[in-house]
């Protein structure tokens, strides 16, 4: 029988979280408790993230110490610095003669346009997440990454409501699968069981536009509108099965049908959807099983972030529609 478990109980790692909640942006920070093999799947037009060139599977790299979700967009990748300084004072890192170097990806979303666009995360909020890290269960709405985050974009900002950092975890004889996203999307947020709109653009009463066929009416206005690439979705999905990186890399990829099922349109050039794939256990486990359940818990993860938002700087959340 597959049971729902707390994200945390995966185990193998600790989750950190800070956030500036007047310039509404902040970072998630996963620390693994040792070197973890990783994968990663990039399906967005517009990425912004760091390293992970290291997670190709062609690559030298076997596994990474900690992955940043973090809002600032590109601005915010200097926060891994904060990250890799923590890790080093702590001796942990890939050996390499003269010193130790931590292996840390990141991914962040673009949140300029909520807030403080001159506020975004740094190395001293990143450092402050590390020391907040802790085995307990991840805050989830408008929390670390999921602060700055938006759905619903493509009628433009003012149509658009408000995402966030989301969780979802199964357990099955004993496999665990989970799931951490920060839902930042230009499109609508479907709940995967009922396929029904729960977030994403409204109309100018408040309502739900409630329309998959209106993003294609309004393509076009949509391209102008949202020319910055205002958006994407960033997750990670974290397993108790024994995987190496190539594994987890096709489980990262599996993991965006999760994407696909929660989020539409999904993967379009104005977004940067990425998905991180993290082993931190030894269980025997077959990937046609780890990764179709990558897919469910991430799309149910998407829809927790919606739901546990709560609206800010005159963004409607889920909780204020009637």
């Amino acid at each position: 029988m597959m049971k729902e478990i707390d994200f945390m109980e995966i185990g193998g790692f600790m989750v950190g979280q800070a956030e500036d909640t007047d310039g509404i942006t902040g970072i998630t920070v996963m620390l693994m408790d040792k070197q973890s093999p990783s994968g990663v799947d990039i399906r967005g037009g517009g990425p912004a993230s760091r390293e992970t060139p290291l997670l190709n599977s062609v690559a030298d790299c076997q596994g990474l110490h900690a992955i940043i979700l973090g809002g600032g967009s590109a601005y915010g990748l200097d926060a891994a610095g904060g990250v890799m300084e923590y890790l080093e004072e702590k001796g942990i890192g890939l050996e390499v003669g003269v010193a130790r170097v931590p292996l840390v990806c990141q991914s962040d979303i673009f949140d300029l346009g909520i807030g403080d666009s001159k506020s975004r995360p740094d190395k001293a909020m990143a450092r402050r997440a590390c020391e907040n890290a802790s085995y307990n269960s991840v805050q989830q709405g408008n929390h670390g990454a999921g602060m700055g985050a938006t759905v619903g974009k493509y009628r433009g900002p003012q149509f658009c409501m408000k995402g966030g950092i989301g969780t979802y975890a199964v357990e099955i004889e004993g496999l665990k699968v989970g799931a951490m996203v920060v839902v930042n999307a230009c499109g609508d947020i479907y709940d995967i069981e009922t396929n029904q709109v729960i977030a994403g653009c409204l109309n100018p009463d408040g309502t739900l536009v409630n329309d998959e066929l209106a993003f294609f009416q309004d393509a076009a206005k949509m391209m102008i509108a949202a020319k910055e690439r205002t958006n994407t979705t960033i997750g990670i999905v974290v397993t108790n099965a024994k995987m190496e990186k190539t594994a987890l890399n096709k489980v990262a990829s599996m993991a965006h049908n999760g994407y696909g099922r929660a989020i539409r349109p999904v993967h379009t050039m104005m977004d940067g959807d990425s998905i991180y794939a993290v082993s931190t256990g030894d269980m025997e486990a077959d990937i046609n099983l780890v990764g179709p359940l990558a897919a469910y818990v991430m799309g149910k993860a998407i829809g927790r972030g919606c739901e546990n938002a709560e609206s800010i700087a005159g963004v409607r959340a889920v909780s204020d529609l009637s």
